[in-house]
Order: structure tokens, then sequence, then C-alpha cells
């Protein structure tokens, strides 16, 4: 016979003040924050992207349209919006560009499911429908992202433009 043992009490440490919310209302939450962030950079992206002005504690201000230095600049507590600007950083690492594209494609997928999670529907049946849609995408992507054209030949240029 296996002897039971003794149970041990557990101990978090969290500082004070630290939210300790679960469930719906924390992923709800965790979805705003990101949003939050993915507004503040939507407005540097594209031809008449404008620009922010960043003033640091110590008083510094910088001006810039960069989503990377924006980010860089802006003091982000919130768990959820720090792994935004980690996959931000991971990108700028990566590739060198596309930091303001990243933050937005992930916005846009969360702001797309924060209905579904306010319906009730779980977060691993929303997984289960992006893995779903990763592997519906990727062969499509692979095989139609670019095309050679000859552009005097009007017929398949056209045809390439209407696909």
């Amino acid at each position: 016979m296996q002897r039971a043992l003794p149970m041990q009490p557990t101990v978090v440490l969290l500082k004070e003040g630290t939210d300790t919310s679960q469930g719906t209302p924390q992923l709800l939450s965790n979805i705003s924050a990101c949003l939050a962030i993915a507004q503040t950079l939507s407005t540097t992206l594209g031809p008449r992207g404008m620009d922010k002005l960043i003033v640091s504690d110590r008083g510094e201000a910088q001006i810039t349209n960069d989503g990377a230095t924006i980010l860089k600049l802006l003091d982000i507590v919130h768990p959820a919006a720090r792994t935004l600007v980690d996959i931000a950083r991971a990108q700028d690492a990566e590739v060198g560009d596309g930091t303001t594209s990243v933050v937005l494609l992930a916005a846009q997928l969360l702001k797309e499911i924060r209905g579904y999670i306010e319906e009730g529907v779980s977060p691993h049946i929303i997984m289960k429908g992006f893995r779903k849609a990763s592997q519906l995408e990727i062969p499509l992507t692979s095989t139609k992202m670019c095309l050679d054209i000859d552009v005097l030949e009007t017929h398949p240029f056209r045809k390439a433009l209407l696909f």
C-alpha cells in the first residue's frame, strides 16, 4: 500500500497589486491590451502614415513613424502586449523590416476571435481553427505568390490581375 504524501501548501509570490484574474475576462483583457498597441502603430503605416511624438521619463522627445522604434520607446508592462512586442522584435531581428505589419496582423487575428471568446467558444477550439487555416493556406501561398508574366501579352496579364 502506498503512503499518501502530506498536502503541501501552494505558495504563489506575486508583486503587490498584481491582477490574478483568470478565464474569459483575462482573455478579453489580453486582447484589449494588444489592440491598444496595434491602434498606436496603425496610424504610422502607409503613404499617409503619421509620425508619433514620444516623450521619455527624462523629458527627451523623439519623433518617428517606425514601428520598431515606437515599440522600443514605449514602456509596455502588460504581459500579453509585451509578447506582441517580442514578436515584433523577433521579426525585426530575423528580417529587418515588417514589425508594424506583424503587430497589425496579430492584432487583427485577435480582434476577429474576440467575439468567439465572448460567446464562450473554448480557446482550444479557436487554436484548432487557426492550425487548420494555416494548413490550408500554406500550399496556396507557396504556389500562387509569384507569377512570371510577360506584360506584352495582354490575355495572361489581364487574367493574373483578375485572379
